[in-house]
């Protein structure tokens, strides 16, 4: 009895000490595995420059991000990330992942993948499924103008920053490409997001169109007003980034 009081006193220390590292790992986590609030940081966007620069073969700039710059990003990437009814374990298990951008040769955009989901999750009723799509287009032309407002200022500044290097002087070599390449980055990310909302058009009126013939409702008439809407902004952005490249065609569905 007493070697197994000695055991259990030597044991006790290793005990606690896995205890307490489990604990920290699971606080480090955050809860069921997101990402803690404290834990994210203020360029975690900045992955959508470099991400459209390299699909295009840019050198990407060597500047640090203006708060504009940055800003541009933070709104940009809810706009580019694809639209989804989003799971039930997707609402408790963090879901953030970067994104491909559309100038990467393999990526071709099926406008069916956001409603074949829609209307394949399972225990969803036809009036959830209408809810669901009439919320996601109603997201994003919330998301539409606050997105834009930025874009102009990061353009116009652009503008600025562009036509001010010819007064410079001493500008070496390697100031000016990275000055060019911040600009050229600035220009992609809002290509990427027009892109991104025809695409999510497209996407929203397959799926009205299917949930229609599934399952006809009244609310339909609702859906189709916002996803208009939404379309009319798409088609006249209040700016328009000077292209670098041609636009991608290629879609499936």
């Amino acid at each position: 009895m007493p070697d197994m009081m000695v055991r259990v006193r030597r044991a006790a220390p290793a005990v606690a000490l896995g205890l307490s590292s489990a604990l920290l790992g699971a606080c480090s986590g955050g809860d069921f595995g997101r990402t803690r609030a404290d834990m994210r940081n203020d360029d975690m966007h900045k992955w959508i420059g470099a991400e459209a620069t390299a699909s295009v073969g840019v050198k990407p700039s060597q500047f640090q991000l203006t708060d504009n710059e940055r800003q541009l990003r933070d709104l940009a990437y809810p706009l580019i990330e694809p639209p989804h009814s989003r799971p039930a374990w997707k609402a408790v298990f963090g879901d953030y992942q970067p994104s491909a951008s559309p100038w990467r040769q393999k990526v071709a955009f099926d406008r069916t993948a956001y409603g074949r989901a829609l209307i394949d999750e399972p225990h969803r009723s036809h009036a959830s499924r209408y809810a669901q799509l009439i919320d996601d287009v109603r997201d994003d032309i919330t998301r539409f103008e606050p997105f834009f407002a930025s874009a102009i200022r990061v353009i116009d500044l652009d503008r600025k920053r562009d036509a001010s290097m010819h007064y410079m002087t001493e500008l070496s070599p390697r100031e000016k490409a990275d000055a060019v390449a911040r600009m050229q980055e600035n220009s992609l990310i809002v290509q990427w997001v027009q892109i991104c909302l025809e695409q999510r058009v497209s996407s929203y009126r397959w799926a009205l169109e299917r949930l229609v013939l599934q399952a006809p409702d009244s609310i339909a008439a609702e859906a189709d007003r916002l996803i208009g809407e939404l379309a009319a902004q798409t088609a006249n952005p209040p700016v328009a980034a000077r292209p670098l490249i041609q636009r991608p065609l290629t879609s499936k569905g």
